[in-house]
Parts: structure tokens; sequence; C-alpha cells
């Protein structure tokens, strides 16, 4: 008999995530999601640094501009979502003649922190390049705080024998700090994992478990439909379209409610 395993993703499943997101061409700061925006936009991808936005963003020289920043600082950067086929190469060479500075992205998470007091975490910065236009169209500031009852759950389904993993966007130093947090180790955390990867991982963990996909948005809509039993989790309190609701077997509104159900 196969052991079992839960994916987790992160942002709205095990964390009650917030958004600071600036529109480029207006100027308009706001909450809005950024996979919707990526879905709305169309032909644009989601493009995440891989550095502490609070030890490295807002210590940068305001006037730098975005592709000077990563360059002379040996920045990466990966793709969490996309609508696009493009690789992250090609995108770096593409922001060579953007002007876009580190003004605005500091801008961004210096709104973030004045409208959520709360948090806990910061899961990092990131921006919204469109394709067709070669232009970033948003900056993204993210954090959040853990779920109350998250490692209570954890540890739960651990003394059950069953192992938890995280597949999630987000940048590998977060996962890594909230894994340390809810006790779940770096080898069991997959970071800036797109659509296409968090599928690929349920399939490779399905060779050695009975797989449970937990999460909350379009991004892992692949995962659910390759997992052994697919879960969505409506505590982050977002509207949720119909057709994700229609693709799991079963939806929960608190994440204790995970250690009722029989797998």
């Amino acid at each position: 008999m196969l052991k079992k395993a839960v994916v987790f993703d992160i942002a709205g499943t095990l964390i009650k995530r917030c958004r600071a997101v600036k529109n480029i061409n207006t100027g308009k700061l706001s909450e809005s999601g950024s996979l919707e925006l990526v879905d709305k936009l169309g032909n644009s991808a989601l493009v995440v640094m891989q550095i502490d936005t609070r030890k490295s963003i807002m210590k940068a020289d305001p006037k730098e501009k975005l592709y000077d920043f990563l360059t002379n600082n040996a920045i990466d950067v990966d793709i969490s979502y996309s609508s696009s086929n493009i690789r992250k190469n090609d995108i770096l060479k593409k922001l060579k003649d953007n002007t876009v500075t580190m003004k605005e992205f500091q801008n961004v998470a210096s709104y973030l922190k004045k409208k959520n007091n709360f948090i806990q975490l910061c899961s990092g910065s990131a921006f919204l390049f469109n394709v067709s236009n070669d232009e970033i169209e948003y900056i993204i500031a993210a954090g959040g705080q853990i779920f109350p009852h998250v490692a209570c759950v954890i540890q739960t389904l651990k003394n059950q024998g069953i192992e938890p993993f995280i597949a999630s966007g987000d940048r590998k130093e977060s996962l890594h700090e909230i894994g340390k947090i809810i006790n779940i180790p770096k080898e069991n955390i997959f970071d800036t994992a797109n659509t296409l990867r968090k599928e690929k991982i349920v399939v490779e963990l399905k060779s050695r478990y009975k797989v449970m996909m937990v999460g909350n948005g379009p991004n892992d809509i692949l995962a659910f439909k390759k997992a052994d039993l697919s879960v969505l989790t409506l505590e982050q309190n977002e509207p949720i379209s119909q057709s994700i609701i229609d693709e799991v077997d079963i939806v929960i509104n608190n994440i204790t409610e995970l250690l009722d159900i029989n797998f």
C-alpha cells in the first residue's frame, strides 16, 4: 500500500495573503490579485524576484533601473504564473531598455506595509510582464500571516503517517521560512512552482504516495486534476470561479477540516 502525502499551495491556502499592486500606466495602487491580472491581460508572465524585499529592494538606489539592479546584484528571477510560453532569460533580455526604476518597487512595498499591519511573512516582490509589447504593466508586493491551526494540522498529519509537501509560486527563502515555522523540511518544499510544475510535482509524488492536493486558485487546477484527491480551501475568503470548484473533489472553509477527510 502506498504511503500518503498532502501537497499544499501557500498563498491563500496556508497563509492569509495580502498584496499591493501598482498599475505602471496609471500609477494607481490597489490590492488586486496578481494571478487574475495575468489571466485578464493575456500573453503575460508573473515574474518573481528571488530576494528579500526588506533586505534588498528597500535598500536599493531608488533611481536604479530594474535591469541594472538585477544584473549588478546577480539576482535571479523566475516565472511563477504565465499565459505565455516566454522563458525567464528572454524576459531579462527584453528588460534591458525598460525604464522602470526601483523607486516603483519601493513605493508598492511601502503601500503594502501601510495597508496591512498584520504581516508576519514577506513573500517578496514581483512584476507582471506583457509579452505582447515587452512592457512591465504591474508591480506587485506580497506578504501574509499563517492561518490559525496550520502548524497543528501539519503535525497531526505527520502523526498519522501522512507526509506534508509545499508547492508554491513564492520564492525559495520565504517558503523555507514558512516551512521552519510549521515544521515542513526544506526537501519537501518546491519553490517558484508555476501551474505546470505543480502538476509535474503531483505526478512525480504519485509514484511513491497517494496524493492529496490542497489549493485555492487557478494555478492549482492542473495539480488538482492529477491528484488522487483534490481539495479547494476557501479560508482566504476571496471569490472563486465555478470552473475551479467544478474541478475539485472536496471544498473546505477552514484548514482544520482536512483532518475530517477520509483519505
